[in-house]
């Protein structure tokens, strides 16, 4: 029988997000050990949580019978001195990809248009065509973001604008210069979201808190996660900061409770534990360079990242991603983000890079003896 309900015509031609296949589902579908299986391809820490994570989510755990903090207090004030913002400049998401449905809320509508660039984020359309907007691709410029034609795509009926930097999936970073003036140019009416989910791994990013401690940008807000550097995406905690009325205004969207008792109780222990941090940082610097000289060395193109990936062309590459998975490695094949012959590849441990390399030689091989 067929449905009988009529459905939000939007949802017709609505784009579906695909994740980085878990470790679970692979095992199962090969008939391999799952303890043998490494994940490199959803940007996750490689080496886990914080210890002091760990240990404040386990004593969490004795209170799960309580509903959490709606309103995160401690964790919000913890970010707050961390980032010399008012709490009132915060909101918490359950991961980023809420802060951007809060956004669909708030400003998003039919006859909306919303700009982003080519190889954006994935989610910044899903949201977009959700909520009946307009999306406005720009042409990338060398695989990352042309800002100065992204400006130029503003017109009156643009609502917002998303720039991821460093992007993601491309791995990109947009000059400093550019940023600054997008920020100032972009017109009062439009909201500039800038996606900094990958900000701890730049030695010296653009900082544009100034702009919302001066109050300034009434119309900017950024968002970042305790998913990537922090080892948390298991936990889905994001936040925004941004001016105290854009944070009011999403606060009203907001889902009570959205940010559960564990989630709370290690982020507010990983923002204390530098070390784990540090490591982390000389982790990713040491991989990703050894990544990136090893395909160099394969005779690969690749795009130079400034995150915690890199993007490698491998011809095809879905055919490459399932002969990797028969080896035991996941890594994100990219024709979902209109690039069929690309591969994203996470940092991992040494151990993890190394098999992942052997991999990758093994899986090209097979692929060119079809």
């Amino acid at each position: 029988m067929a449905l009988p309900l009529s459905l939000n015509p939007a949802l017709q031609t609505l784009p579906v997000y695909q994740p980085g296949r878990p470790v679970e589902e692979v095992a199962r579908e090969l008939g391999l050990p799952a303890e043998g299986i490494i994940k490199l391809a959803s940007n996750e820490n490689p080496l886990g949580p914080s210890p002091a994570a760990m240990a404040a989510m386990e004593k969490a755990l004795r209170n799960l019978h309580l509903y959490p903090d709606g309103n995160a207090f401690y964790l919000k004030q913890k970010l707050a001195s961390k980032l010399g913002v008012p709490a009132e400049n915060l909101i918490l998401g359950n991961g980023s990809n809420e802060i951007i449905e809060f956004v669909g809320h708030a400003l998003m509508k039919p006859g909306a248009e919303v700009v982003v660039s080519q190889y954006c984020f994935a989610v910044y359309p899903i949201v977009t065509h959700l909520f009946g907007a307009r999306l406005i691709s720009v042409p990338a410029r060398n695989f990352g973001h042309d800002l100065p034609a992204m400006l130029k795509a503003v017109t009156p009926n643009t609502k917002v604008t998303f720039v991821a930097n460093p992007n993601n999936p491309t791995g990109t970073l947009a000059p400093r210069e550019e940023v600054v003036r997008l920020a100032d140019q972009i017109p009062d009416a439009v909201l500039l979201v800038i996606d900094e989910a990958y900000i701890d791994f730049l030695e010296e990013p653009v900082d544009l808190l100034p702009l919302i401690r001066a109050g300034e940008k009434p119309n900017l807000l950024l968002m970042r996660t305790f998913s990537k550097i922090f080892g948390l995406a298991g936990l889905r905690l994001g936040y925004g900061i941004g001016h105290t009325e854009l944070i009011a205004a999403l606060e009203k969207v907001r889902q009570p409770f959205n940010i559960n008792s564990i989630a709370q109780a290690g982020a507010l222990a990983a923002l204390d534990d530098q070390a784990h941090l540090a490591r982390t940082r000389a982790n990713n610097t040491s991989g990703l360079n050894y990544l990136q000289n090893t395909v160099r060395q394969l005779g690969l193109d690749f795009i130079p990242s400034h995150a915690n990936f890199v993007l490698v062309r491998v011809g095809a590459g879905q055919r490459v991603c399932e002969e990797m998975q028969k080896l035991g490695v996941i890594t994100r094949p990219m024709g979902s983000y209109q690039l069929p012959e690309w591969i994203r590849i996470t940092v991992g441990t040494p151990e993890q890079n190394d098999r992942c390399m052997a991999a990758l030689k093994k899986a090209l091989d097979s692929s060119c003896a079809r």
